[in-house]
């Protein structure tokens, strides 16, 4: 099956451009968030890409007065994987690695024309590679771009232009994790006994840092890392730790989710510490990731369709809400430098037991 993709040199392996090995969790992804300066108001959007599942998919999600307006689209691939379209929502690459443009035509009363541009060469995070018993669950490679970003967002007829000083993030990430319909037949050694998921790009005047971290049940760290990234470096450029830790989280009653925390980043002198406050809650299931419209989902031919989330009367501790991005206030003090003061997301997701927060 001879494809768009097989004109351009980027092939990986003797096979055409529509066939990605052979597990059927292969996927290829977009991510886009955004935020004004002072958290008030957040968009995110995904875009997703299931070459052995043939679908692709789409969501677009806003945040305005306190409900999360969501657009959802998904079609068939048809094994053309160049095509960046899905319904109304289609992704331009305008200069690899740097900027890109998603334009939302008018559907479900929302539309939206956002270009971004990355402030730093982006980092490349350590390859995500885990097992659970015989299968392998997830194993996948993500780079990530703190962006500035400009246009406009239409909802329900009320079009604001974004102002100055809207920042965000953006990650393109491809490779094997769980996506579409779950396997009907459990493989024994193979349970998920506990996932634990938190990361937090965050924009500063005049710089990015980046932080994640998964860990076992008992918090050991099985891949994590921490970036310190001013602007305009390029691929060698800031600091990176493998030691960063996440402190001072308590959760809110109820909830998996934190009130805030404490990040610490080593450094050669001393460590910079990182405050997270909180301001908002954006819940991931509104671009895809879990629920009716989870990520490889077959709809058809094609599907569009709205929903709206009231976050005010929302169950924060049902199970379908425990994956969320914190809008979050974040204040960076490093030994010898001024206190600087930022904005960005604290993501998160605690699945199963984790004993360091008493789950």
């Amino acid at each position: 099956m001879l494809s768009k993709g097989d004109d351009f040199p980027i092939h990986q392996t003797p096979e055409p451009i529509a066939y990605s090995g052979s597990d059927r969790n292969f996927y290829d992804r977009y991510f886009f968030n955004g935020y004004s300066p002072d958290g008030g108001e957040f968009f995110a959007i995904a875009f997703g890409v299931y070459p052995h599942l043939n679908v692709a998919d789409a969501h677009l999600s806003v945040i305005r007065d306190g409900v999360q307006r969501c657009l959802h689209a998904s079609r068939v691939l048809n094994m053309e994987r160049m095509d960046l379209v899905v319904g109304p929502i289609r992704i331009e690459v305008l200069e690899p690695l740097q900027t890109l443009r998603v334009t939302v035509e008018r559907a479900e009363g929302l539309a939206c024309e956002l270009t971004f541009e990355g402030r730093a060469f982006p980092i490349e995070e350590p390859r995500f590679t885990k097992r659970i018993g015989p299968r392998l669950f997830m194993d996948y490679t993500r780079l990530t771009q703190n962006v500035r970003v400009s246009g406009w967002i239409e909802a329900d007829g009320d079009r604001r232009q974004l102002g100055p000083g809207w920042t965000g993030s953006r990650d393109r990430s491809w490779g094997i994790r769980p996506v579409g319909a779950p396997d009907p037949q459990p493989t024994p050694g193979a349970g998920l006994s506990g996932f634990f998921w938190q990361w937090a790009p965050l924009n500063f005047e005049d710089r990015s840092v980046f932080f994640h971290v998964n860990a076992d049940p008992d918090g050991k760290p099985w891949n994590t890392r921490a970036v310190i990234l001013p602007d305009g470096a390029g691929p060698d450029g800031g600091w990176h730790s493998d030691a960063p830790r996440m402190g001072d989280v308590v959760l809110r009653q109820g909830t998996r989710h934190a009130e805030g925390g404490t990040l610490r980043i080593p450094l050669e002198a001393g460590e910079a510490e990182i405050r997270l406050e909180p301001v908002a809650t954006f819940l991931m299931r509104g671009i895809g990731y879990s629920g009716e419209w989870r990520h490889g989902a077959l709809k058809g031919e094609l599907a569009v369709a709205r929903e709206d989330i009231d976050l005010g009367k929302t169950d924060m501790g049902a199970p379908e809400n425990l994956h969320i991005q914190a809008i979050s206030r974040a204040v960076m003090t490093a030994p010898g430098e001024p206190e600087r003061r930022g904005i960005g997301v604290f993501e998160q997701l605690i699945a199963g037991p984790y004993r360091p927060y008493g789950l």
